[in-house]
């Protein structure tokens, strides 16, 4: 790297090839690590960034290296950088990209692009790689930078990351002409400005004098918190309303465990709630929602809560309403708005809070969550739910859950979380196998707990191409293989149809030994018996861990049933 000057504006600098440029910017960000597959098309670039001192963790498959950069920002709350290649390559990494731009997550998805000059006619090819990625994504609904010279490269850059920081995914598309391209970085280059966070904005006070209002109706009022009020770092606050007003807690499923130790705390409303929650929720008469979206998993398809007034609280006007009707709607930060309430509700006797009453809190405190079903093992199978509550006895308790989806997600509510911060769906895209990569994410961003996925044997074949990453990458891991031998969704929806299930399933495939040949610790598991045996592997792990549990195929999670009933309404009305 030489020292050169500018012709336009004499200023000193460094004339260095556009990559090492923009490799630079992302160190001086402070950016701790970076994700990937590299290509021809970024072999450079990803090895510079490495080479810089930003570890590039690699992965198997685009889509992992992706959700490995969500995964890792929804821990940390900071940017999750990935690098992958053109083509190819980024029609391999669609399924992640669509999901990380519906998370809320700080991503920033960087690919190869081919030469600015590469579509012209006459010249060798064809170019095997030819695709459009930027459009394709713009159409998913993902911001796109598609710079063309090595000065709008850097500019994109950092206008991506602003972007970014603002809790979105966007790509930028890099022509491997303009990465090689040499450009100048003047001495007194500023380097990318990240603007600070908006502090969070309060509702209207006539929207707190009308929530005050429909709350002097109400004897039994309920708080439903959402991922939004965990972002917002709402939950203190919301506490100390519920005991202000008399009001009971339940989270949506991504607030998970937010009240978790609070006398008034119900769990999970809706699909993922138990008899308690469910019982307390139907007695409220008038409910308030912080950061919650109420899309039809919390509200059990439209079941969850009675007909009483709803307040909905978000601080973007357009997600409330969106699923499900509001009686009125309050604009702001769930915190700041939590904040305003508290301090304009008027003080309660222990009279006017029956929520509150001993009994209620007896009720709450005593309830056993495996009152809610009888165990149904087999002779080489076991109950999911009572398998999930003998893990959260054995699993370290400092860990950070992850789930991939299916059927298996009946096992939700039996396994706690320290928060919603240590708790991840990645069901977003309503799709299977984005769980493992997103995990690898997790554990790379809070190598100090232990990352538990929970991944059903069709999401894991699809994925089970990064099974070597934990343990090249020394990520403190522990796969929970929820192996039904089936697509279990499908499995209960075509019974519920009265079809034949054949095709939804699968032989009893041994997958230890598998994960024993990558380097892990492994086990089978066919009973309690089997799980309890190896409990001091899970209490001490000296590596990555992985267990098939063979779990019984003929429960279905609770949203299986109640998906049935919706459909099954909805064919009365026609």
């Amino acid at each position: 790297m030489t020292t050169a000057s500018t012709n336009d504006n004499a200023q000193s600098g460094h004339r260095m090839p556009t990559y090492q440029a923009l490799a630079h910017d992302i160190k001086n960000l402070g950016v701790e690590c970076v994700f990937g597959l590299m290509s021809d098309d970024t072999a450079l670039f990803a090895t510079e960034i490495d080479t810089i001192g930003i570890p590039f963790i690699g992965g198997r498959h685009e889509n992992n290296a992706i959700a490995m950069a969500e995964g890792y920002s929804s821990t940390t709350g900071r940017l999750g950088i990935a690098i992958i290649g053109r083509g190819p390559a980024a029609a391999n990494g669609l399924h992640a990209a669509v999901s990380a731009s519906r998370t809320g997550s700080k991503v920033l998805i960087i690919y190869g692009e081919m030469p600015v000059g590469g579509g012209a006619v006459n010249t060798i090819g064809p170019d095997y790689k030819a695709f459009n990625a930027s459009g394709v994504l713009a159409a998913a609904g993902l911001q796109t930078f598609s710079p063309r010279s090595p000065q709008a490269a850097r500019a994109a850059l950092a206008d991506a990351i602003v972007v970014a920081s603002r809790g979105n995914a966007v790509t930028l598309h890099l022509p491997v002409d303009v990465q090689t391209a040499d450009i100048v970085v003047p001495d007194d280059d500023p380097g990318i400005v990240v603007p600070a966070p908006a502090p969070g904005a309060p509702t209207r006070s006539q929207g707190i004098d009308a929530a005050l209002a429909l709350l002097a109706n109400s004897e039994r009022p309920l708080i439903v918190a959402g991922l939004g009020a965990h972002r917002a770092d709402a939950g203190k606050t919301l506490e100390k309303l519920a005991e202000k007003i008399g009001a009971l807690l339940i989270t949506s499923a991504r607030g998970k465990d937010m009240f978790r130790g609070n006398p008034n705390n119900l769990d999970i409303i809706g699909s993922f709630s138990h008899s308690m929650g469910r019982r307390y929720a139907a007695q409220a008469d008038c409910v308030l929602v912080f950061g919650a979206g109420l899309n039809f998993l919390t509200m059990s398809f439209g079941n969850s809560l009675p007909a009483v007034p709803l307040i909905q609280v978000d601080r973007m006007r357009s997600n409330i309403g969106r699923w499900t009707s509001a009686d009125l709607a309050l604009v702001g930060d769930a915190k700041v708005v939590a904040e305003q309430l508290l301090a304009a509700a008027p003080e309660r006797s222990a009279g006017e809070k029956p929520f509150h009453a001993a009994a209620v809190r007896q009720d709450i405190a005593d309830f056993d969550i495996a009152s809610d079903f009888q165990a149904a093992h087999t002779a080489h199978t076991v109950d999911p739910r009572a398998l999930a509550m003998e893990l959260d006895r054995l699993l370290p308790s400092d860990r950070d859950l992850v789930y991939d989806a299916g059927n298996f997600l009946g096992a939700v509510p039996y396994i706690a979380a320290q928060g919603p911060g240590h708790f991840k769906f990645t069901s977003e895209f309503a799709s299977l196998g984005l769980g493992f990569g997103t995990a690898l994410g997790v554990a790379k961003g809070r190598p100090e707990a232990t990352t538990v996925l929970i991944v059903g044997d069709g999401g894991f074949s699809m994925s089970m191409n990064d099974l070597d990453t934990p343990a090249r990458e020394d990520l403190p891991m522990i796969i929970i293989l929820m192996n039904d031998c089936a697509y279990g969704a499908e499995l209960h929806l075509l019974r519920a149809h009265q079809q034949p299930v054949g095709k939804s399933l699968f032989p009893d495939v041994d997958f230890a030994p598998v994960a024993e040949a990558f380097g892990y610790e492994a086990a089978t598991i066919r009973s309690l018996e089997d799980l309890r045996a190896i409990a001091p592997m899970l209490q001490n792990p000296d590596g990555p861990i992985f267990l098939d549990c063979k779990i019984n195929a003929d429960i279905a999670a609770p949203f299986m049933s109640e998906f049935a009933e919706f459909e099954a309404r909805n064919r009365e009305h026609k």
